[in-house]
């Protein structure tokens, strides 16, 4: 089922997404990669704040070209999901809502999306060209020092993702094997 949905992505807006479910981001986004995501911890670790907001914020796990004449953004593909599981679950325990990547989860990720009713969306791998026309605007807020890691802010409108993880724990990479062996046999 296609959804529209504006950010901030609240507890409200989860109860409504389920595995399966493809959804149309429109608002404002962070992107961060492993460096970042480390570097955050380390704030935590030290008792600093964030350098984002991170209450009912969606993090995009994303490493950007650099930009084209008159556009905000490169190519903006999204990047492997599991290299932020051993950070994940602090961040969804402080309030992120909502995470883009692409691939499986570990367990203590899945647990932590179902402890906070967050939800793990995916982006469609090797699309990062069409996915950057979503981008209508692009800036550097923290860590700039990390290049194409660094932590940005993004505004886009109708973002296409698809819901991988639920609230619940519902688990498309999971239902969908399943759901193709049935029709195997």
């Amino acid at each position: 089922m296609d959804k529209y949905i504006t950010t901030p992505i609240t507890e409200e807006k989860t109860a409504e997404l389920h595995a399966g479910d493809y959804v149309y981001i429109t608002g404002t986004i962070y992107v961060a990669r492993d460096a970042a995501h480390k570097r955050m911890m380390e704030v935590l670790e030290r008792g600093e704040e964030l350098p984002i907001d991170i209450l009912d914020s969606t993090i995009y796990y994303m490493g950007p070209s650099p930009a084209r004449e008159g556009r905000p953004i490169g190519s903006a593909g999204p990047t492997t999901a599991t290299r932020m599981d051993k950070y994940a679950p602090t961040l969804l325990d402080l309030g992120e809502k909502a995470m883009i990547g692409k691939g499986k989860r570990s367990k203590e990720v899945i647990d932590a999306i179902i402890r906070n009713k967050a939800v793990y969306f995916a982006a469609i791998g090797g699309a990062g060209a069409l996915l950057s026309k979503c981008i209508t605007k692009s800036e550097i807020v923290c860590y700039e020092d990390l290049g194409a890691e660094a932590i940005r802010k993004l505004e886009v409108k109708d973002f296409p993702v698809i819901v991988v993880i639920d609230r619940d724990g519902n688990n498309l990479y999971e239902t969908a094997i399943e759901k193709y062996k049935k029709i195997q046999l």
